[in-house]
């Protein structure tokens, strides 16, 4: 068996899209990708995010929100910004062969305006199933990205 792809799925908190993606892989990839999730500036993992993800059987619990610099003692793939913040401020990671951007929406800003609580979880559930969307196609995608690629959304 081949060894399990590294893949970092970079975001500024790391507290929701990053934390969704890598709880998609884990799910969906588990015996083909090793998937990790940080941030440039950590802030908790989103409750809500863990709500919504639950709903679709995907434990997101035991995750918890990480600096980058954290994670420097592994050599990736493959790293992967889900938001435009993060791509502007990603470091250079050693190892890591490519570099790929797929911006998703912020659920929290959308939820902020939100008119209740069931408004607001409409937002995360909506980019949770973007997400997977993405997730599930991944090695499609990986096969397609040069070592600098980049994937618009």
């Amino acid at each position: 068996m081949p060894p399990r792809l590294k893949l970092l799925f970079l975001c500024t908190g790391n507290a929701c899209r990053s934390q969704m993606a890598e709880g998609w892989a884990r799910h969906l990839h588990r015996t083909t990708v090793e998937a990790h999730s940080a941030g440039v500036a950590p802030a908790g993992v989103d409750p809500r995010a863990v709500r919504v993800m639950a709903e679709r059987d995907v434990d997101l619990s035991s995750q918890r929100s990480k600096h980058v610099t954290e994670l420097a003692g592994i050599e990736f793939d493959t790293v992967i910004t889900v938001c435009d913040r993060a791509r502007e401020h990603c470091p250079v990671l050693p190892g890591a062969a490519r570099y790929l951007h797929v911006g998703f929406d912020d659920p929290p800003r959308l939820a902020r305006d939100a008119a209740d609580e069931q408004q607001a979880l409409s937002h995360y559930r909506r980019v949770r199933d973007e997400i997977e969307t993405f997730v599930r196609g991944l090695e499609r995608v990986l096969e397609g990205a040069g070592s600098t690629g980049s994937e618009r959304r």
